[in-house]
């Protein structure tokens, strides 16, 4: 799939909630280089999911939590900065991703081997070209007929 530009990301993102809402309880996984989009789509679909006010990224802070207004939690984790996957055990995620709630994980590999399973996987890679992004998506059925 192809998203030219970001208004193509959003209707993904839009498509992807309907399928996860009302009270998400899933796994994604964001993969891509620097700059591919990985956060410009969490933010999207979490904007599709209600959540109003500031989406920060977790680049730093590593984990920002929102409450969804149709019920449920959503934790929007980034790992780049992560030296060892050990880190994810040291920093307590093992409770967060133990509870019900949306999960969505940006350098997924940097946690490697730590995380649970994902429900889906978003390779999201840049397209020279076009300037826009080429994305595949892998894992469950439903979930990923929101990119056909």
């Amino acid at each position: 799939m192809a998203w030219p530009d970001e208004a193509a990301a959003e209707a993904s993102a839009r498509r992807l909630a309907a399928l996860l809402s009302p009270a998400p309880d899933a796994v994604i996984e964001l993969h891509g280089p620097l700059g591919a989009g990985k956060t410009t789509f969490t933010r999207l679909l979490l904007r599709a999911l209600g959540v109003s006010g500031r989406i920060k990224s977790p680049s730093y802070a590593v984990m920002e939590p929102y409450t969804l207004p149709g019920g449920g939690t959503a934790a929007h984790f980034d790992f780049y900065r992560f030296g060892d996957p050990r880190e994810w055990e040291d920093a307590g995620f093992r409770d967060i991703f133990a509870a019900p709630g949306l999960k969505l994980c940006e350098w997924p590999e940097k946690a490697a081997g730590q995380l649970p399973p994902a429900d889906l996987q978003l390779f999201i890679d840049l397209d020279e070209a076009s300037g826009g992004r080429v994305v595949r998506a892998r894992g469950r059925a439903d979930l990923v007929g929101a990119f056909a």
